[in-house]
């Protein structure tokens, strides 16, 4: 057994596997037969070259094949060889290091096949050994290019991706210079520049030390600069030692210590046959750029050319038509007398869309003003032009002094008789500063939140009409006025929708959002229009126009020796008499009378009930001192109904009648009187003194 194993070796040397050792030698690879039971290995002349074995130095064991194999990389081989007999495989493979006397380290390829008896016992190993150091060396090569080229797909991929959201030229740069960007690029500094007119402006900068850049922010493009050259050549230049620069470039000799970097890529941006700009990368401990690094930065280039080139022309349509939308709006707020007037309008960000919203203040004859806000259909330039018409020909209705029913109806039919589809809603209201009188429509708009002098904030139901167009095209032109009081110190806001609406919440959402931000708001308008837009238009209208428009009527607080408020009362307002009560306590007791409260409360709460519930509408409470020649407090409730109280004597069953009966009883005086649209119902007071009546 023993001697027909030891026979093996030449039927080996004669198969397929082991070719003449010629051609093994010359290709570094050599055969090997391996007899398990003997423990002997049997090497042609190849293998013992792979292996780096001398002639009288190999005894022929397996021990004796490893003698230049590093222990680590044997023990492994040894570890395969034992896994694949134990486990009835017939083949095996493995890579290991060759520690050759005459150079570096080897990588060889070993593959064996296992020989066994009929039982399926292992005999033999038999296989070729070779010198796989080339094999791995281009190998490794391969994979080196192979992962630079996905970084350089990921650097591009990412940057697209990061470019094509950018909208503005402020995008591109936010998109060049914020968080992880120039990671995003595969740089460790960045500039980038503009050309505008003769020069070029750098409008980004990133990266430790280049804020010095900035000092030349404009530079003209007279290729003084390696950047603004690059430009005017339209030529790339890849710098691998910015120091040489400094002999080319005097004007760059000042800040090249002060730049840490050691290699630049100056790069031309060129969008449509047209240089627009230049970009540079900076790099550290760069020694060259590779053929495949320079097309990954002239790729970089062109991607942010073309997003450079989107965002000016942008940028362009955008300053036009928002120049349009505000040449449609009023150039300046008249002065009013009474009171005082904010507005303030905020352009939708999004897109190149721009809306139809309006404000506008109107001087009114009889020393009325019209106040007005509006959305055309659409964000456009179109909406935009509609809303420019539609503004001037409603001031044009309100100017000649039609009531605001009319106005609307002839607005509306304006709208429906030009050459477009779109319709437009309106809230428009007639204010007397003088008496408080506020005569409001609607044309499918927003009504007016009002805030009163105590604070708390309230809609008026102001009924409407269809919008503006429509209802002309509907034959339905009735807009029904409802009369509003603003007493003294008293605000009225109107706004469009934009400053209401939040995606996915109700409209009811916004309008509570704006109550509340209106009664914690400050009382002057301007202040109060700036606390508005700080709170909702960054909260949610920042995506669509909003048209705000604040007007407060003048508070009128009378004197130090004769103070004065006002409050008024809304019909469905069970809160507002407890309210006007408390107010009229309190003002009584700062007036130094407070023997009067329960008195005066007492009467404002008769005269208040009979207004509320015998009127159309709310009452306006008026309490002033009257310093002559008696001090005395006087109380007025005014409504709009001309009708006149009298006086009842009810039966001892009845539940009214007695409202005048107690006001008489209390005052010292009362009376009516005729006030305008409506009446004044009267009651004085004597401090110290004794109740009489006067009919």
């Amino acid at each position: 057994m023993a001697a027909a194993e030891r026979e093996g070796p030449e039927p080996v040397r004669r198969s397929p596997v082991t070719a003449p050792g010629e051609r093994l030698a010359l290709n570094g690879m050599g055969s090997f037969e391996w007899d398990l039971g003997a423990g002997t290995v049997l090497l042609d002349e190849a293998a013992m070259s792979v292996f780096d074995l001398g002639a009288g130095e190999f005894d022929g064991t397996p021990e004796g094949v490893g003698l230049h194999i590093r222990p680590e990389d044997g023990a492994r081989l040894a570890e395969t060889i034992t896994g694949v007999l134990e486990d009835g495989g017939d083949t095996y493979g493995a890579y290991f290091t060759v520690q050759r006397r005459d150079g570096p380290d080897q990588w060889t390829h070993t593959s064996g096949r296992v020989l066994r008896d009929g039982e399926g016992r292992p005999q033999r190993i038999v296989g070729i050994v070779r010198d796989a150091t080339a094999e791995l060396a281009h190998a490794t090569l391969l994979r080196k290019l192979e992962a630079a080229r996905a970084q350089q797909t990921t650097i591009v991929q990412r940057t697209t991706e990061a470019l094509s959201r950018a909208v503005t030229v402020d995008d591109v740069t936010a998109a060049l210079t914020g968080a992880g960007a120039l990671e995003r690029l595969g740089a460790d500094g960045l500039a980038l520049g503009l050309v505008e007119g003769g020069t070029i402006k750098i409008i980004a900068l990133s990266g430790e030390t280049l804020e010095i850049l900035g000092e030349r922010r404009f530079t003209r493009l007279d290729g003084s600069l390696p950047l603004s050259h690059a430009v005017v050549t339209r030529q790339a230049r890849f710098v691998t030692s910015l120091a040489e620069l400094g002999g080319e470039f005097p004007l760059l000799a000042d800040y090249l210590g002060r730049i840490q970097f050691d290699a630049a890529a100056y790069l031309p941006l060129i969008a449509q046959a047209k240089a627009i700009g230049g970009l540079v990368l900076f790099y550290r401990r760069r020694s060259e750029f590779s053929p495949e690094e320079r097309n990954l930065c002239l790729g970089l280039a062109g991607i942010v050319a073309q997003s450079l080139q989107r965002a000016l022309l942008f940028d362009q349509e955008r300053e036009f038509a928002t120049g349009l939308q505000a040449a449609m709006l009023p150039r300046r707020i008249p002065e009013i007398t009474g009171g005082e007037i904010a507005v303030r309008y905020h352009a939708a960000w999004s897109g190149r869309e721009v809306g139809g919203d309006w404000y506008d203040v109107i001087a009114l004859p009889r020393d009325r003003v019209g106040i007005v806000v509006g959305d055309v259909q659409g964000h456009d330039t179109h909406a935009a032009a509609i809303m420019g018409q539609l503004r001037i020909a409603l001031r044009a209705y309100a100017g000649e002094g039609h009531p605001p029913s009319t106005v609307l109806a002839r607005a509306s039919r304006f709208l429906a008789e030009l050459d477009t589809e779109r319709f437009a809603t309106c809230m428009y209201a007639q204010v007397d500063l003088e008496t408080g009188g506020v005569r409001a429509v609607r044309a499918g708009h927003l009504g007016p939140l009002i805030r009163h002098t105590d604070g708390r904030t309230g809609w008026p139901n102001v009924r409407g009409g269809l919008p503006l167009g429509l209802a002309s095209v509907f034959e339905q032109e009735e807009f029904p006025e409802t009369r509003l009081d603003l007493v003294p110190g008293e605000t009225l806001v109107l706004c469009t929708d934009g400053l209401v609406e939040e995606p996915g919440t109700t409209i009811t959402q916004g309008m509570e959002a704006l109550a509340q931000a209106v009664r914690s708001g400050p009382q002057a308008p301007e202040a109060l229009a700036d606390h508005l837009s700080d709170r909702l238009w960054e909260r949610w209208g920042s995506g669509d126009d909003v048209a705000l428009l604040v007007l407060r009527r003048a508070p009128d607080p009378g004197t130090h020796r004769a103070p004065r408020i006002h409050q008024y009362v809304h019909q469905a307002d069970p809160e507002g008499l407890s309210e006007a009560r408390y107010a009229l306590r309190h003002a009584l007791r700062d007036w130094g009378m407070p023997e009067l409260a329960d008195d005066v409360e007492l009467a404002a709460g008769e005269l208040l009930v009979n207004a509320l519930l015998h009127t159309d509408g709310g009452a306006v409470l008026t309490m002033e001192v009257l310093p002559e020649p008696v001090r005395r407090i006087r109380l007025w409730v005014k409504d709009r109904s001309s009708v006149w109280p009298r006086r009842r004597t009810p039966g001892e069953a009845a539940t009214t009648g007695r409202g005048l009966l107690l006001v008489d009883a209390l005052a010292t005086h009362w009376g009516v009187e005729s006030r305008g649209d409506g009446k004044a119902v009267w009651c004085e007071f004597t401090v110290g003194g004794n109740p009489r009546s006067a009919g």
